[in-house]
């Protein structure tokens, strides 16, 4: 088979799932019609889709009508390695948070995910799971001046953080001012519901915090740095009184 064969059925047979989820019969010749094919290449796809754990059933009978099993909701789940990476972290938070609710079946998912992983991803997971920190939940006060996280920022210092690249941010302190910093991400720590980047600033040359929603702006620096330990941040932090 031509690699344009093989490209229309892949496309095909993902058209094909599509409308048995959201149609509870359909029948063969239907499918072949709007796809512009024959019942021959429909039948064929099914068999494929069968074999790739799809629970198609059949009517017998000419003309037969086609559906996926009603008792079918998720098979199999294709994550790209940083979908995967974001879901065992947003897990492994939950489960630090100690929260009672979704709890009880979060523990297989992070195995079944886990599972799929190569020896050496598994740990390079382990060590991003290990920078982030839980403290208690933030107060009223610090709650209420919490302002809407910038979407392209915190998608930027995320990346950085697993990337270990040096960012350059704008910053807005407490008392309006703003400011330019060129910090290293290490640590991200979570005094719920606010978000806070543990770095090493460059400007003043020490480890500082910074809070996701007082970030106006990110740009990508490029430069890689190695993981300083936590105790050269437990300082800042219990400053701060951002560690229980």
């Amino acid at each position: 088979m031509g690699r344009g064969n093989t490209n229309g059925r892949l496309w095909r047979i993902e058209s094909l799932a599509a409308r048995l989820k959201q149609d509870s019969l359909c029948t063969v010749k239907d499918l072949a019609q709007q796809h512009e094919v024959s019942e021959r290449t429909i039948a064929r796809d099914l068999v494929v889709m069968r074999d790739q754990g799809y629970p198609i059933e059949t009517d017998r009978g000419r003309g037969g009508g086609v559906r996926l099993d009603r008792r079918w909701g998720v098979s199999r789940l294709n994550l790209a390695y940083p979908e995967a990476v974001d879901l065992l972290i947003s897990i492994s938070v939950a489960e630090q948070m100690k929260s009672p609710v979704f709890l009880a079946n979060l523990g297989s998912v992070r195995r079944q995910i886990e599972a799929s992983f190569s020896r050496d991803k598994h740990e390079q997971v382990k060590r991003l799971k290990s920078r982030i920190l839980i403290s208690a939940t933030a107060s009223t006060f610090v709650q209420a001046s919490l302002t809407p996280l910038s979407k392209s920022v915190v998608q930027g210092l995320h990346q950085a953080f697993i990337d270990q690249k040096a960012v350059v941010i704008a910053y807005r302190r407490e008392d309006g001012a703003t400011s330019r910093r060129r910090i290293e991400p290490h640590y991200l720590l979570l005094q719920y519901p606010v978000w806070y980047v543990v770095a090493f600033d460059h400007l003043r040359n020490e480890s500082r915090t910074f809070r996701f929603d007082r970030v106006i702006t990110l740009e990508g620096e490029g430069d890689s740095f190695r993981l300083r330990p936590l105790s050269e941040f437990r300082q800042s932090l219990e400053r701060h009184e951002l560690l229980r």
